[in-house]
């Protein structure tokens, strides 16, 4: 039993799937009992009523039938409930309900039952008003001074307090510089008002200033609540909190003193009657309700406050004297007395938990046995301690860490991805402007072993593709079956994918005896999509801009073996020509020598080289495989495209420089927009029209500028979802290029991809360039190091949009230099103060000196600065000229 655990003293649940908020519960002698004793008061938003008086006859007992004393559907909302005296003529006590549009006051009254049902309980209408504008909330109390009984003041959702002098409506006042209404309450001691604005400040009014503000000739007017009623009120005080409010409370347990409590979302504000703070308390949690509810020490308030993690703490003042865990979040909590029981807890959940609960523990009834002492045999335990040793060791030798039974997975997750391509199109609201987008099915079956339940399967493809459907929800799943899905997938951006891969992700909850729910489990596997999905054959082309040249140590291999799909089977051994004709509308041209062992990839587009590349590669060692060759290798001698990759990166840091001056300029119009909106509404709600001195123009204008600005964003923001793909193709093929230069280990090239290739995605605040950059710098200033000065650097801890993209390419640059000079990639830093093996080819190691010598990437077209001279290095080509000439003879 927790000490710290509200101890259940009695709790309902209200209806089902009704809503409650903060001013839905009340706690008062409603009924006029004269006992003491306190009724709870709820309503909802479904529109119920409904009245306990809770007395259980054992602490945590049911809900007996008699405890509720009535319940109404009143068929509108409920927003708030109030008890005071609100009928004239009388002091009792009556219950006012809030509705959105209406205000109802009500008398409960109770009738002496003959049978052991009890009182029969009815509610009388004695008066309402019909409300012209949408209510918020409402505060009562003596405003004036009155004695003997309470007025009404309700807060419309567009910032107006209308007065009620109970039977009849008194007058309206708007607040100034309204926006959105905030919590409401009266100060007795101050005849004000205080309330907390849009612009995060508690503002007190005078009641005095509100009523003299109003005409005599309005009071009798007999359509007192006309839109156009009501005038401007001068604040009294202003205390700015620097944040919204959740509620405020006024309380004054003595006749010198009185509070002004203001809840925020962080902080705990204690206000004199002046505006003043008396003291505040900044929370480190997120409160939900709260209450002050007694003075126990002279010039200490005790106060009751709930968070979102469902506890209930217990303030003195600033001092916290006691956390209580709830079974529920409250939205309102209330102190009570019951059946001569003070001080009880009476909280309310907002899907409708009530509870009324104490603080405390309960007595123990429960006796520990005691236990018979003996005396305890050391050399017994020492030789069963032997034994259980031995038995451990024997099972650590012969047996696996999971039993025979768990070796096998509980739920297996395949993807079979059809060979051809659709008959008919499943494509969707594709965006490609080629004719007809083709897709590919996708079969994905789930085979369960044991009980799932809620099976949830998730398939995911990177963008640009897309999936006619990615999300399937089944029905518990019995042991040892299983369920198929089909889908297709196809090009719905008009970019080329970077990568044709996609993964099936199945989550599922499984039962076990200590946990009858499920614990949460996840099965996935991967597929890969073909690359006749976003092209199509074409005639090869003679020319390009760009081209690769990658070298084998195996004659080349006709392209009617390793692209049956492309190749047309009656030109045989003849095709060393291949071209590819992506949907984008770009092309790539495919080519094999006849006389060395090499291929050459070339396109118009750097980013093209990627797909067709990869698939080339791929290919020939699944070729190879099957012939049981296991020395085939790819090597890649010449120039690593930087420069063309480095305009790519350009173009992509030009987009995000221009989203970032899109989002300025649109939050400088917003701001206009706003400014003119407002001057506009407060001519509009001048008594006395003024000419409009052409603001409606400048609205009008203000708001196309407006529109244009959102347009441009949204295109441009399309345009640097391309150019981020373009990018990640860009990056993957220069990856594998550093990868076949320097024949890379599958560690070195993992640790490549995870630092050019972040899983974060592309946002405007972590954007891909200042990400690569960090990385970089980590991997030059720990494994690429050339001296102990570069290791002691520190990094920015904070990453941030660079002004350009100088440094980053600088970095790329030295990263390559670093790796010709036999740089080894390793996340284990001990490897940078070691030498570097010497790469084949005559590359020379790190050296350790300062003056650092810089000489250029094979290949690269960068030129770097050595002891102050400019060294340039004819960059050595993947095919001599004669052997390119002789190439495209032959082959074209």
């Amino acid at each position: 039993m927790s000490l710290f655990k509200a101890r259940d003293w009695w709790s309902t649940i209200l209806g089902e799937k009704e809503e409650f908020d903060q001013g839905c519960l009340c706690v008062a002698d409603v009924d006029n009992s004269g006992s003491g004793q306190d009724k709870v008061i709820v309503g909802s938003y479904n529109g119920y009523l409904r009245i306990f008086n809770p007395h259980p006859v054992k602490p945590g007992d049911e809900v007996q039938p008699e405890d509720l004393l009535l319940e109404v559907q009143l068929r509108e909302p409920i927003l708030q409930v109030e008890v005071g005296k609100f009928v004239s003529g009388t002091e009792g006590l009556h219950l006012a309900v809030l509705h959105c549009r209406k205000l109802c006051v009500y008398a409960v009254s109770g009738t002496q039952g003959n049978v052991e049902h009890g009182n029969q309980y009815q509610i009388k209408l004695m008066y309402e008003h019909n409300l012209q504008r949408t209510a918020c909330n409402m505060t009562y109390g003596p405003f004036g001074g009155v004695k003997g009984r309470d007025l009404i003041c309700i807060q419309s959702m567009d910032g107006m307090l209308m007065l009620f002098e109970q039977e009849s409506y008194a007058f309206g006042r708007f607040l100034p510089g309204f926006l959105l209404p905030g919590p409401l309450a009266y100060s007795s001691r101050t005849d004000s008002f205080i309330t907390v604005s849009s612009c995060q400040q508690v503002e007190s009014y005078k009641y005095q200033v509100l009523a003299f503000a109003t005409d005599a000739d309005e009071r009798h007017d007999t359509e007192q609540q006309k839109l156009s009623s009501g005038k401007r009120l001068v604040v009294d005080w202003v205390l700015n909190i620097g944040e919204q409010a959740l509620d405020i409370c006024i309380v004054s347990f003595n006749q010198g003193v009185s509070s002004v409590f203001v809840l925020g979302e962080r902080n705990f504000f204690c206000l004199k009657d002046n505006g003043q703070i008396r003291f505040m308390k900044k929370l480190d949690y997120s409160p939900s309700c709260f209450i002050p509810y007694c003075s126990v020490r002279e010039g200490t308030i005790n106060t009751l406050i709930a968070n979102h993690n469902k506890i209930l703490n217990v303030y003195q003042d600033i001092t916290l004297k006691w956390a209580t865990q709830l079974p529920c979040i409250p939205v309102s909590v209330k102190v009570a007395n019951f059946q001569d029981l003070k001080g009880v807890i009476v909280t309310l959940s907002d899907d409708g938990h009530l509870q009324c609960s104490y603080l405390g523990t309960d007595p123990s009834l429960f006796q520990a046995p005691k236990v018979d002492s003996r005396e305890i045999n050391y050399e017994e335990m020492n030789a069963e301690m032997k034994e259980l040793q031995k038995i451990i060791r024997e099972a650590t030798k012969t047996q696996d860490i999971l039993p025979e039974s768990e070796k096998q997975r509980d739920v297996t997750v395949t993807a079979e991805v059809s060979p051809d391509l659709d008959e008919e199109s499943q494509a969707i609201d594709s965006e490609v402007k080629a004719g007809a987008v083709p897709s590919v099915t996708v079969k994905i079956t789930i085979q369960s072993r044991v009980a799932a339940q809620k099976p949830c399967l998730a398939v995911c493809v990177q963008a640009p593709l897309a999936v006619t459907c990615d999300q399937f929800v089944f029905d518990d799943l019995e042991p040892d079956t299983s369920e198929t899905v089909v889908l297709s997938v196809f090009l719905k951006e008009n970019c080329s994918p970077p990568e044709l891969e996609g993964t099936c992700m199945f989550s599922y909850n499984k039962s076990t005896e200590l946990n009858p729910e499920g614990i949460p489990r996840v099965s996935q596997c991967s597929f890969s999509l073909p690359l006749k999905l976003v092209c199509f054959p074409a005639q090869p082309s003679k020319a390009g801009n760009h081209k690769l040249t990658i070298d084998t140590n195996k004659p080349p291999i006709s392209f009617v073996t390793i692209f049956p799909d492309f190749v047309d089977p009656s030109e045989g051994d003849q095709a060393n020509a291949l071209g590819f004709q992506f949907l984008t509308g770009s092309k790539t041209t495919l080519l094999a020598s006849k006389t060395s062992q090499r291929y050459r990839i070339q396109s118009d587009q750097l980013e093209d080289l990627w797909l067709v590349t990869k698939e080339l590669i791929h290919r020939l060692q699944e070729h190879f495989k099957k012939q049981n060759c296991k020395d085939f290798a790819c090597t890649f001698s010449g120039s690593i495209p930087l420069q063309e990759y480095f305009e790519l990166i350009d173009q992509h840091f030009e987009l995000r420089l221009n989203a970032e001056k899109y989002q300025e300029l649109l939050s400088e119009r917003a701001v206009q927009f706003r400014a003119i909106e407002r001057r506009l509404l407060t001519r509009f709600k001048d008594k006395t029209p003024a000419p409009l001195q052409h603001l409606d123009t400048l609205l009008e204008g203000t708001f196309r500028e407006v529109i244009a600005l959102a347009d441009a964003a949204e295109e441009n923001q399309a345009n640097m979802f391309q150019a981020f793909a373009k990018l990640k193709s860009a990056t993957h093929l220069v990856i594998m290029l550093i990868s076949l230069w320097q024949k890379l280990s599958t560690d070195q090239i993992a640790i490549l991809e995870a630092t050019f290739l972040p899983l974060a995605e592309d946002t405007q605040e972590l954007g891909w360039e200042e990400t690569v950059d960090a990385a970089v710098s980590y991997l030059l200033r720990t494994c690429l190091s050339k001296s102990s000065k570069e290791q002691a650097l520190t990094l920015n801890s904070q990453l941030s949009m660079p002004k350009d993209t100088s440094r980053l390419k600088k970095n790329i640059t030295l990263f390559c230099d670093r790796l010709a000079k036999g740089g080894r990639l390793s996340l284990n830093t001990d490897l940078a103060t070691q030498p570097a093996a010497v790469m084949p080819g005559g590359c020379a190691t790190i050296p350790e000196s300062d003056l650092e010598e810089r000489t250029i990437i094979p290949g690269s077209t960068v030129v770097f600065a050595s002891l102050g001279q400019t060294a340039t290095q004819k960059s050595k080509p993947g095919l001599s000229e004669d052997a390119a000439e002789e190439t495209k003879s032959h082959e074209l």
